[in-house]
């Protein structure tokens, strides 16, 4: 038997001999999963690829992103060596979508870590301590919800002025009350189980309880969460860069190059055209991943 058949019969095995082997096995089995939907793999190969242009982007970009051009300005795909064409000040389009995918990926990248922390931390609280305590953050989290997210997070970034900081922020502080409901549904269920009485009858104080049992039970389904909301939260930057209240110009921001680009949608169609497909890819992409990664992370509800 080769090196690689025993390390994939030692991940296989039904009786692992150690909680390290146990959550080795686990991992490969969910990517055994993951690996077995083909949309899923498709979505992970679009965001893998995302993640390369943006790494490798002075390498890829075949101009300059700022460089303005008047002579060559709306020039349609293909026309003097501008693959998908030029915007109204002559720059080419195609290198400012490749170093856009940075400030797209850095917006991800920051609200996926604000909100969902700050939506575990308040639902896992407010679940373990009931009481008076769960019935003020609960109805803090309605109020934000009461709102749409992209109107609320419009009057943020009214409050904290414009800015691609600014945005991430306006949208973090609207995306967290989903991740506290579901933080707390899971705590409900599981803070009274035989598992946390044993705990707790050990001596274990709530704050070791809440961040050392409850919250690695709750991470799945948050995991899950996070991916579906991305195209979400991509389509709320998108929304702030179109109305100026995102990424500042020249930054090659999507939406504000949708929004440069509709004053010439009939005539010059591409301008405002190919940002848009880059965000509808990007977003379908992580729904892609996300029903695949709900299906390894969250088996129950794949099989209803």
């Amino acid at each position: 038997m080769s090196d690689v058949q025993t390390m994939r019969a030692w991940l296989l095995t039904d009786t692992p001999s150690s909680r390290r082997h146990a959550k080795l096995a686990s991992l490969y089995k969910g990517w055994l999963t993951l690996r077995s939907n083909t949309m899923a793999m498709f979505g992970l190969a679009i965001l893998v690829f995302l993640g390369l242009v943006a790494l490798f982007a002075p390498l890829l970009a075949p101009y300059d992103w700022m460089a303005q051009d008047l002579g060559n300005r709306l020039q349609p795909l293909g026309a003097e060596g501008h693959l998908l064409g030029t915007d109204s000040l002559g720059r080419d389009i195609l290198s400012r979508l490749i170093y856009g995918s940075r400030i797209t990926l850095y917006i991800v990248a920051l609200v996926a870590l604000i909100a969902p922390i700050a939506g575990l931390l308040v639902g896992t609280v407010s679940g373990y301590a009931g009481g008076w305590v769960d019935v003020v953050l609960m109805r803090i989290t309605d109020i934000f919800l009461a709102f749409p997210r992209l109107v609320l997070a419009l009057a943020f970034v009214a409050a904290l002025g414009a800015g691609i900081e600014n945005a991430v922020l306006a949208i973090s502080l609207t995306a967290w009350p989903p991740y506290a409901r579901i933080a707390r549904a899971e705590t409900l269920t599981i803070r009274s189980s035989d598992y946390i009485s044993a705990i707790r009858l050990q001596g274990a104080g709530p704050l070791r309880i809440i961040m050392k049992h409850i919250w690695p039970l709750c991470i799945s389904s948050l995991i899950v969460r996070v991916t579906l909301d991305m195209a979400g939260i991509i389509l709320a930057a998108a929304g702030l860069g179109f109305l100026g209240l995102g990424a500042q110009p020249p930054s090659p921001e999507w939406g504000a190059m949708i929004a440069e680009g509709r004053r010439f949608i009939l005539d010059h169609w591409w301008v405002a055209t190919m940002p848009g497909l880059a965000i509808f890819t990007v977003s379908l992409a992580f729904n892609l991943l996300g029903d695949g990664l709900r299906d390894v992370l969250d088996p129950k509800d794949g099989n209803q």
